[in-house]
């Protein structure tokens, strides 16, 4: 077997049979499908037992995360490599025979992804990013990056480049992550602490640190519907609080409480100038942007100012 794909599935079920659909129409290689139902409350499990899928179906009697639940799909996993992928994908080209043989050709190789593309075929520009610093966390901002995509500070440099060849980049997307299954098993899985967001984070780190490298590879394309299956304040906070998980666990608890604190205050920098004086001058040009950026800095200066990385609720896509 030359890669088993495992799908974590959470009421997830519409994209999921359009993601299946595409890996049979686009990938020539030898294969298995494992979908993880993460216990679904709308019944996506049954319902995929009833259509009949050429999938391997894994039902979770409870929500594993999305750690806990791409673990479990790769313990019943036989392939050299492992294609970590989310439900709400679509091949759009042979990316999983591209990102393969690349992978194979390279002996340093980890980890590889792929380009990421909006539903209207634009760039996701989080397919690729740096591990997290207290420095391009307080500065990223869509204004800066337009202006300076190519800075270190962000690491979406490779995105902008037409050499179609592999790049080394710090981190690679958890929507679309192929992984060699011996270091996978080498560094230990993904960490099972996070129950969603930075796991593909830690994951990368954790590659690095093992001294393997991250790559990227341009030419292998897949649409990221995105966000389909929890609410984006859920997420908002979600995600934050699993980076803060990350700083503490890889550097430290004072470190930790230093990107929060610093956090915080470009939060409440940020929510001066969109409500400020300056507002008519300032980069957020509509109403419905400057409410979005409200809502956002609002659940991210609360998400520094809580302690806990566990869910209110369990939801995972």
């Amino acid at each position: 077997m030359d890669v088993s794909i495992i799908i974590v599935n959470w009421n997830s079920i519409d994209y999921l049979r359009e993601c299946i659909v595409s890996i049979y129409r686009h990938t020539k290689l030898s294969f298995e499908i494992i979908v993880v139902d993460n216990a679904s409350p709308c019944g996506d499990a049954a319902l995929l037992e009833q259509e009949c899928l050429p999938i391997t179906l894994i039902k979770s009697k409870e929500n594993l995360g999305f750690a806990g639940a791409n673990n479990l799909g790769f313990k019943h996993s036989s392939g050299k490599y492992i294609l970590f992928l989310n439900p709400d994908t679509r091949l759009v080209s042979p990316a999983i025979d591209l990102m393969v043989q690349a992978l194979g050709t390279m002996q340093d190789a980890g980890i590889i992804g792929c380009t990421l593309l909006n539903e209207n075929l634009s760039i996701q520009t989080s397919c690729i990013q740096t591990f997290p610093t207290i420095l391009n966390q307080c500065l990223d901002s869509d204004w800066l990056r337009q202006r300076w995509p190519h800075s270190r500070l962000w690491g979406t440099g490779q995105l902008f480049s037409d050499s179609g060849k592999p790049a080394s980049v710090e981190m690679i997307s958890g929507a679309c992550m192929l992984v060699r299954r011996d270091i996978f098993e080498q560094v230990g899985l993904f960490s099972e602490e996070y129950f969603m967001y930075a796991e593909d984070l830690d994951l990368c780190y954790k590659i690095e640190k093992q001294g393997y490298l991250n790559y990227f590879l341009s030419t292998a394309t897949v649409i990221h519907y995105g966000g389909k299956s929890s609410s984006v304040e859920w997420a908002t906070e979600m995600k934050w609080k699993s980076i803060v998980r990350f700083c503490e666990k890889h550097r430290g608890r004072l470190y930790a409480l230093a990107f929060r604190l610093a956090i915080t205050f470009a939060g409440i920098a940020r929510l001066m100038v969109i409500t400020g004086e300056g507002l008519s001058r300032s980069t957020i040009a509509t109403p419905q942007s400057r409410r979005s950026a409200l809502i956002k800095w609002k659940l991210i200066i609360r998400a520094m100012l809580t302690l806990s990385h566990r869910p209110s609720s369990c939801r995972i896509a």
